[in-house]
């Protein structure tokens, strides 16, 4: 196992009714702006919990933050928030809000161009505006973690930041807000999960057990429970098991001491910024092409994962690894994701403007085992038509 150094201060209010305790969590005196998607949580009641929660609070809305957070859509909120003198955000919403609304925090004290935070250039955020977040969607984690991914739309780019700055001061989590979500973005929640995690266990071996195992435990709540949530979405314990595997998948516990990989992000992020795909949708049609050309360096752990979460038995290693790719994909499948572009009607070849892109970014040698090299990316998105 490597060295590591695990922080995570965000306190979690998990369980039915939870919203109701947020004007406890809440600095006195603070000016809110509570930000929002596309209207949602109107329908489903969680507006007016959180409205109720927040009686005597002064507080602003904002609006319109999309799937894959615009950076234009954005800086509007940052601009307002300027100009109301905002001093705490509470973001209500899926992953999304909470993503955009970590931007918004990080860039309302920047003095710099804010897009240079996505940029990652030599004057990183020293302040953020403090935030909080009532979870609606089980997806990204971006509850309990220090990253947000923004997009573009002027230059057709989705970057990542990360920073200590951001990390919530707390999370709402009730399973109950989730209930009415449309069966696809509860099915997207889950293979946004389910590769989350892939992406910090299927690398190398490096005697992790605890972490290892962990994982595992993640990947096999979402084979066992996101059917049964599909299938019944007001079965609270599901749900509940679904939304905490959403957390804990992210939330930097199981990457403590292990590699990460993140290539099946990078390139799925490209598939949005060029094709406005879901961002699930993207990861899922990516990552069963991207182990099959990586399978000789994941291999160790591609065998562990054949055995300890599809319970494909001993055997002939390469078939072992064919098969457990197989099953990725055909649970992905059977949740609804498509597993090539060409089933989402997308038939344009980016690969070389991707590996562009990539090659200008400074970004090769990519992977764990840093042999993700142009050609091997080339060969992903040609698997992936």
């Amino acid at each position: 196992m490597d060295n590591f150094i695990f922080k995570n201060p965000v306190k979690i209010l998990f369980g039915r009714g939870q919203t109701s305790l947020i004007a406890k969590e809440i600095p006195k005196n603070s000016k809110i702006m509570m930000t929002c998607g596309g209207g949602s949580i109107r329908k489903n009641g969680v507006y007016d919990e959180v409205v109720a929660a927040l009686k005597g609070f002064d507080f602003i809305e904002f609006w319109g933050i999309e799937p894959n957070p615009t950076y234009e859509t954005l800086m509007k909120a940052v601009e307002k928030a300027r100009a109301e003198k905002i001093d705490f955000l509470l973001a209500v919403g899926g992953g999304s809000v909470a993503d955009g609304t970590k931007f918004i925090a990080a860039a309302i004290p920047y003095s710099g161009h804010p897009w240079d935070i996505l940029l990652r250039k030599d004057k990183p955020p020293t302040s953020a505006v403090p935030l909080a977040c009532v979870l609606t969607l089980p997806a990204t984690g971006s509850e309990m973690n220090r990253a947000a991914v923004i997009s573009r739309t002027e230059t057709k780019e989705k970057l990542a930041f990360h920073s200590d700055l951001v990390f919530p001061i707390f999370s709402v989590l009730d399973p109950q807000h989730t209930f009415s979500l449309p069966a696809v973005q509860v099915a997207n929640g889950i293979v946004d999960t389910f590769i989350h995690v892939t992406e910090q266990y299927l690398t190398f071996p490096v005697n992790a057990a605890i972490q290892d195992r962990f994982a595992e435990s993640i990947l096999c709540t979402l084979i066992d429970e996101g059917p049964k949530t599909l299938a019944n979405p007001t079965d609270y314990d599901s749900r509940a098991n679904l939304v905490w595997a959403a957390t804990m998948g992210l939330n930097g516990l199981i990457a403590c001491g292990v590699p990460g990989d993140w290539c099946t992000h990078d390139l799925g992020h490209e598939l949005t910024a060029f094709f406005g795909l879901d961002h699930a949708q993207t990861l899922a049609i990516i990552l069963p092409n991207l182990l099959w050309v990586q399978r000789d360096s994941k291999r160790g752990k591609l065998i562990q994962y054949a055995q300890r979460v599809w319970n494909i038995p001993d055997g002939n290693e390469e078939k072992m690894i064919e098969e457990a790719i197989s099953k990725t994909r055909s649970f992905f499948e059977n949740l609804g994701l498509p597993t090539h572009l060409s089933k989402l009607g997308v038939t344009e070849d980016i690969s070389e403007t991707v590996v562009d892109r990539f090659r200008a970014r400074n970004k090769f040698p990519m992977g764990e085992s840093k042999n993700l090299t142009p050609d091997r990316v080339k060969e992903i998105f040609k698997l992936a038509k």
